[in-house]
């Protein structure tokens, strides 16, 4: 496979994963408490449509079809944030969940850029190259943005009194074993 295929599979990737976003992030603007992480979302939602817009631009000069990859793991830490809105948790400590939710998918995407960049790069891709990099800085801005927004409600979130631990959803029990499972699994590799 040249480094032109690989390029194009890890720019399908990324083209869903903000197609996915652009689902996922009207819920989580409607899911947050925190008015200013409402806005947030909000405002990255119109910056992921861009984003969007962009890739178009790239699949049209490479001459290229934008789909054909699914983005499992955009799909995984979405998952997450759906967790995350789903968590029976009140007041700052909702909200601390969502942002980590939120870093986790600012941090996906700005992986993603930054491979993308380098190897449209090597390719001597520049006008591609300028295209993802613009992305990348939209992300790179979302991220502080979500971390500066972050800090106040996780002060709140270390004031709240510890709640009462409740019984495990079938979900959360799942989620637990499949932890463990995967603990077994690493432990062999561990050992010294």
């Amino acid at each position: 496979m040249s480094l032109n295929d690989v390029l194009l599979d890890e720019l399908r990737d990324m083209y869903s994963a903000e197609n996915q976003l652009v689902k996922a992030l009207p819920k989580l603007a409607k899911g947050a408490k925190n008015p200013e992480l409402k806005s947030l979302f909000a405002a990255h939602l119109e910056e992921t449509k861009g984003q969007v817009i962009r890739l178009r631009k790239v699949f049209e000069i490479l001459g290229e079809r934008a789909t054909g990859e699914h983005c499992n793991g955009m799909e995984g830490v979405i998952e997450e944030g759906k967790d995350a809105l789903e968590k029976d948790e009140t007041g700052p400590s909702f909200d601390s969940g969502i942002v980590g939710a939120a870093l986790r998918t600012e941090h996906y995407e700005i992986a993603g850029y930054t491979a993308t960049i380098t190897m449209a790069k090597v390719l001597g891709l520049e006008d591609v190259a300028s295209l993802l990099t613009e992305n990348l800085n939209e992300e790179l801005t979302a991220a502080k943005k979500v971390l500066a927004a972050a800090h106040p409600i996780l002060r709140a979130s270390a004031k709240q009194p510890e709640e009462p631990k409740k019984p495990k959803s079938g979900k959360e029990k799942y989620s637990a074993q499949k932890s463990r499972d995967d603990e077994k699994k690493a432990a062999p590799s561990l050992r010294r």
